[in-house]
């Protein structure tokens, strides 16, 4: 698979300059609640594009609605591995907290086939076996499978979400020759990161990289044409305890800065080209 090489660095890409976050969770009610100050952080430190992932269609329709309202929130509709099998995981007995009605993986497949359209990409979705007991997995990888299938016949990239199933993962997109995706937090081995980028797939660095010695090597080992940034907030902020927010994938570039030895400003360059080159609209 052929990397989609990103555009040269133009004069509208140096005089639009800013960061993004490829992967949040704003609906998140933990940050829905300060909608306002994160926001305007975010702003403040100088980003200009961020993109909300939803979780299943109660959390699709809460990012579709945040996304008309704050034209810097571009959304992303999408079916977490977990929520593709919550009703059979809550038959079986098993505990996953959602604070909305679990739906079918019919009904949340439907939603997101009834919006794409409206997305920016189809995300987050993917395979997830640290949750799902083994017995699922089959069935989760159906349920990906026909959004994989939904993305690519629409034209839309995807943002994957794999935990102790990335192999498998990268298997399946190479097999139906997915041609966008970004690995959204890579957990996997740096080895196979690598051959996920020599597939010409996308990764993206999340705001506790710092702390993280595989996404270190991966800052250092990766093309540097084919990273992105994202926070995954509420989650793995760079302190430890403390809520994450998008306004700390500025943090992120700093730090691949000092790791590649170039200016802040080449970094931003070299991001917002790879982000041009794969959702096709500068952020």
């Amino acid at each position: 698979m052929a990397v989609v090489a990103p555009e040269s660095f133009s004069l509208r890409y140096a005089l639009a300059m800013g960061w993004f976050d490829i992967h949040t969770h704003l609906t998140d009610p933990r940050l829905a609640a300060r909608e306002e100050e994160l926001l305007a952080r975010a702003v403040e430190a100088g980003v200009t594009t961020i993109i909300s992932n939803g979780l299943n269609p109660h959390d699709n329709a809460s990012v579709r609605e945040l996304a008309r309202r704050r034209p810097m929130v571009r959304p992303a509709f999408g079916l977490y591995p977990v929520d593709a099998v919550l009703l059979e995981m809550i038959a079986m007995g098993e505990n996953y907290p959602r604070e909305t009605e679990p739906l079918s993986a019919e009904e949340g497949v439907a939603w997101v086939r009834e919006h794409l359209d409206e997305c920016v990409a189809v995300g987050e979705i993917g395979l997830d076996h640290h949750w799902v007991p083994e017995v699922l997995w089959a069935r989760q990888e159906a349920v990906f499978v026909e959004l994989v299938t939904l993305a690519m016949a629409a034209g839309k990239p995807m943002i994957v979400h794999t935990r102790k199933a990335e192999k498998r993962a990268f298997e399946i997109l190479t097999e139906m020759g997915a041609p966008r995706v970004i690995w959204h937090c890579f957990g996997g081995k740096v080895k196979l990161a690598q051959r996920i980028a020599d597939a010409g797939f996308y990764l993206s660095i999340p705001a506790n990289a710092r702390k993280s010695d595989a996404f270190k090597r991966m800052i250092d080992r990766l093309p540097r044409e084919q990273l992105l940034l994202e926070t995954d907030a509420p989650y793995l902020g760079p302190v430890r305890g403390e809520l994450n927010e998008p306004a700390n994938v500025a943090l992120t570039g700093a730090f691949m800065a000092e790791r590649w030895d170039v200016p802040v400003s080449e970094v931003q360059a070299q991001l917002e080209a790879n982000f041009a080159a794969f959702f096709g609209f500068a952020p």
